[in-house]
């Protein structure tokens, strides 16, 4: 049986984190992935998605072109160019990592599950995690660090296993633009696909059972991004609930329930395609956790301390599969908390502040609390907004939909969270964050000289007219 004195089950972003410490002490390293490399983020989240987003932002801004004095006598969408692009970058970026691990560590293609704490069974795949005949095998690890991700919850509706639905793997496959696309779940990744499918020239029908979009978010936040997508012609349904699915491929009904202004019925939404949208799951029914000793929680996701040690001692679990969030960026932290610890330092994944990022367009940052957050704590919060219209740079863009926010502590002065929707607020919201790290009052901020025009240069403006949350 081969010993390592590492092995790492799956190959997500914390891998490429922590994986030069574990070489630099000289340690032994498995790595096991079962199907493409690279994860979630590299595969079938953030760079094909955001890939997508900016050739829809291209066609949005080609038909935008006579606001700016361009005239653009003729477009058209080349859908197959659009998946063909997405495909080409997300490819070279699980290939190159894959020679990579192939070069550095011991890599097993395969499904892995536990047989003890320290033993784990390897099921040969091929590329796309299908079995492939070979016979399994056992190695072992001193260490062994989990980080298997999450995939898309596929909620249990009535002629769900009948629909050809689509997740967010599937929608990446498609060949042809949906005619009409019925995204099912009002929240980050159903409104993203739902607005660009929109810019592609795609029917969009949004259907959320919630009362508005975007739930986790500020209601004046959700009702400008619901005003800005109803305006690109994106169909949203709230306090709609689905009650059955039927069809085939391309022809297919979804059964709402909702009050339509005329009283409460279920009605017929027809579509060529269902995307689900409702919600990711973590990756752990097939690693045989209960022979290690490792729990999870009631949502299966594994149960973790602070420096993200589950409940056998030598077993670590990092990125989606933890819990603990739902990025690429929590997962990379991950990572850098293993690799900190693994040197003697003391780095926690509790330590760090929530921060990501919604990339509709305009995107929405987010850090810290918001105003449902502030109000529910029992913290004096003091609140300053800014309307997106009001900032110079987002005028000279005509980019003016938005709303930016920022909560401080009435008695410290701390920032304790911010929202910026609007153009650039993927980016401006790190400021927010950086700031927020160094622990200086927001008084400091406001001695900063900001490059003008930009939309960051306003934020010590916003903390102008800090008024006390009601």
């Amino acid at each position: 049986m081969e010993t390592y004195d590492a092995i790492l089950i799956g190959t997500g972003q914390a891998t490429g984190t922590m994986l030069p410490e574990l070489l630099d002490m000289g340690k032994s390293v498995a790595t096991i992935e079962s199907g493409r490399v690279g994860g979630t983020c590299v595969n079938w989240g953030c760079t094909p998605t955001k890939t997508i987003v900016a050739s829809a932002r291209a066609a949005h801004m080609v038909r935008r072109a006579g606001d700016f004095g361009v005239r653009v006598t003729e477009s058209s969408i080349d859908f197959a160019r659009v998946m063909e692009r997405q495909n080409a970058i997300r490819e070279g970026n699980s290939e190159s990592f894959e020679s990579w691990l192939r070069e550095v560590t011991t890599f097993y293609r395969g499904s892995a599950a536990f047989e003890n704490g320290h033993e784990i069974r390897v099921t040969p795949t091929d590329r796309d995690g299908k079995p492939s005949g070979e016979e399994p095998f056992v190695i072992r690890g001193r260490t062994i660090y989990i980080h298997t991700g999450a995939r898309a919850r596929i909620p249990d509706l009535p002629g769900i296993d009948t629909v050809p639905y689509l997740d967010n793997r599937g929608i990446l496959a498609l060949e042809e633009l949906p005619r009409h696309l019925i995204v099912i779940g009002g929240s980050y990744i159903g409104l993203e696909f739902g607005q660009a499918f929109r810019r592609f020239g795609s029917e969009v029908t949004v259907i959320e059972r919630a009362p508005r979009i975007m739930t986790r978010e500020d209601e004046d936040v959700a009702v400008e991004a619901t005003r800005i997508l109803s305006g690109e012609g994106v169909e949203i349904l709230c306090g709609s609930t689905v009650r059955s699915l039927h069809g085939n491929s391309g022809e297919v009904q979804v059964e709402i329930e909702r009050d339509w202004g005329d009283g409460t019925e279920v009605r017929s939404i027809a579509g060529s395609h269902v995307l689900l949208a409702t919600g990711r799951v973590p990756q752990t029914e097939a690693l045989n956790l209960g022979a290690a000793g490792v729990e999870t929680d009631d949502r299966g996701f594994i149960r973790v301390n602070e420096v993200l040690q589950t409940t056998a001692p030598d077993i670590y679990a990092v990125g989606d599969v933890n819990g603990h969030g739902a990025f690429t960026h929590t997962s990379v932290h991950d990572g850098l908390v293993i690799s900190k610890n693994l040197r003697g330092e003391s780095w926690k994944w509790t330590d760090r502040i929530p921060v990501y990022s919604l990339f509709i367009d305009p995107p929405l940052g987010r850090v810290g609390m918001n105003e449902i957050q502030a109000k529910a704590s029992d913290r004096a919060i003091l609140q300053g907004t800014m309307m997106m219209s009001e900032v110079g740079r987002a005028r000279e863009k005509d980019e003016t939909a938005g709303i930016l926010k920022v909560l401080v502590d009435a008695e410290s002065s701390e920032i304790v969270g911010a929202t910026v929707f609007g153009v650039g607020g993927d980016e401006v919201i790190n400021v927010i964050a950086s700031w927020m790290y160094s622990g200086l009052p927001y008084t400091e901020l406001q001695r900063a000289v900001l490059v003008h025009p930009t939309v960051a240069e306003l934020l010590p403006w916003v903390f102008a007219n800090l008024q006390p949350i009601e």
